[in-house]
């Protein structure tokens, strides 16, 4: 009988409700930059505050492609049977018996 093919949890991809939640985080803490960058103009003496224009500027463009940005994680390729070992269990005789104290930790 053929075996079922191996799923690994790490190959799996976010749930479309965390995806969604992720990439609406990505979103306002890139367009809280902007805003960041918008009053930096005012406070910011020379280059610097071309720098926070340029920001002010484009991030709402990077800030849109990166929260429509998809998971396009190409599934993972099959891994390789393993072939189940018989293991022999331990005689009686290798058992230890004893008793389970109570934790004296307070």
């Amino acid at each position: 009988m053929p075996q079922p093919e191996q799923v690994v949890i790490t190959d799996a991809k976010l749930s479309a409700s965390e995806d969604l939640e992720r990439r609406q985080r990505r979103y306002l803490w890139t367009m809280l930059i902007r805003v960041v960058c918008f009053a930096a103009m005012f406070f910011v003496p020379g280059w610097w505050k071309l720098a926070a224009v340029a920001g002010a500027v484009f991030l709402p463009a990077i800030a849109v492609l990166l929260a429509n940005e998809q998971d396009r994680r190409a599934p993972s390729p099959p891994r390789p049977e393993v072939p189940e070992v018989s293991r022999p269990a331990l005689p009686a005789a290798d058992v230890i018996k004893g008793e389970v104290a109570p934790d004296k930790t307070d």
